[in-house]
């Protein structure tokens, strides 16, 4: 939908080009196609379509979406979707919030390693708290989440860390019974921070010895196994790589919740201020300080670089359900946690192949084809066009 301030498309249609020149070499396919997707999203290049007012005769041209998920303005109906078909999914019980982080001297391998670190943070983590559930001390069950890849914090930097979200309970080991945790209390963070960094540190040496990690520039003096089993080794110390967020208030605040979070972007358009002068202008949060807004400032070439730090490999899952959600097992799993739990079944919903515009409006209750000049006729779609070079036309999706 469109918006009057400025869009981080503006800063890559203006500031782009120059940052290729200066930094071609160091950009990988990936950032090189994100960068292209967002200069060209909803613009003449990838083609779109006329509407025409059905009360008031405007007209209005919409282009095309380059609907990369890495772009701030093409989530919106993807996000919905997926909200919905969770919704479903919602189990009558508490929720838990845990986070996994890693510390700055491993997120520094990851940056160069993404695919290979990001996937040992999904492996390890999903084992923790998978492991630490089904001891009989603790909860002793088979518990089902699902976890969300963020690399990022407010200012931008390279930040890796999971948000898991957990029901609050699990399926018993013979399947026969339904078991509540305790109430605002999930399992021991210390045993799972312990637990976790040690599988963190296992796998990690393991795709080193398997030559899985690669060592650019300063990290170049990691090559060595010495030399990097000596990088790695402060961190069997710290514990501080997990915490549990206050636990939802139900299971309709998960769902609010992550409507923000789960097809996020490293930042939104409506964080940014200004761009003038080759600066970038946008608000921040700090969590260290209170929480407090604030205003950074940072040069074009600065915040293009931030961003394009972010870029996940192509065809990487940053989310992922694990237990009892997982995708394999997901219908058949929580059909008997309904059951255990005396649960109703969901309403069964029939798909229906509809326009996107209609689509957002059954997700979101947002409806797009009002006419932005009379506010009472219909936007009907009287013409298509092709995309620039051939390419096949997308339907624009917000």
């Amino acid at each position: 939908m469109a918006r009057s301030g400025p869009e981080v498309a503006d800063i890559f249609r203006r500031y782009g080009a120059a940052y290729r020149e200066s930094h071609g070499a160091s950009l990988c396919i990936a950032q090189r196609r994100v960068m292209s997707a967002i200069e060209l999203c909803r613009t003449a290049a990838l083609g779109g379509h006329v509407e025409r007012c059905d009360h008031c005769d405007h007209k209005r041209i919409c282009y095309n979406s380059c609907r990369d998920r890495h772009c701030p303005k093409c989530q919106s109906l993807a996000r919905a979707q997926w909200l919905d078909d969770r919704r479903s999914e919602l189990l009558d019980t508490q929720y838990f919030h845990v986070v996994f982080t890693i510390p700055p001297s491993i997120a520094a391998i990851a940056l160069q390693n993404k695919e290979i670190v990001y996937g040992i943070l999904f492996r390890a983590a999903s084992e923790t708290l998978r492991t630490i559930a089904a001891a009989p001390k603790h909860l002793g069950a088979q518990i089902g989440f699902f976890a969300v890849l963020h690399t990022w914090g407010q200012a931008l930097f390279h930040h890796p860390h999971l948000h898991c979200v957990v029901p609050g309970g699990g399926i018993s080991p013979d399947g026969t019974r339904w078991i509540s945790c305790r109430r605002k209390f999930l399992l021991p963070v210390l045993v799972l921070a312990r637990l976790f960094r040690r599988l963190f540190l296992d796998y990690l040496r393991k795709a080193f010895d398997a030559g899985d990690l690669q060592f650019f520039s300063s990290l170049e003096s990691l090559r060595t196994r010495d030399a990097f089993l000596r990088h790695i080794a402060p961190i069997q110390k710290k514990d501080s790589v997990v915490y549990a967020k206050r636990p939802f208030a139900g299971p309709e605040q998960v769902l609010k919740y992550f409507a923000r979070y789960t097809h996020r972007i490293a930042i939104s358009n409506n964080r940014l201020l200004d761009i003038d002068d080759g600066k970038v202008q946008f608000r921040w949060k700090d969590y260290r300080n209170g929480h407090r807004q604030k205003t950074m400032t940072l040069g074009a070439d600065e915040f293009i670089r931030r961003f394009l730090l972010h870029v996940l490999p192509n065809g990487f899952q940053r989310i992922r359900y694990f237990g009892f959600l997982a995708n394999r097992y997901r219908a058949e799993k929580l059909a008997l946690c309904r059951q255990l739990m005396q649960m109703s079944p969901p309403t069964a919903t029939r798909k229906v192949s509809m326009d996107y515009r209609d689509r957002y409006e059954v997700l979101t209750g947002v409806f797009l084809k009002t006419c932005p000049l009379c506010r009472g006729g219909t936007m009907v779609v009287i013409e298509t066009f092709e995309c620039a070079a051939n390419r096949a036309p997308i339907m624009d999706t917000s």
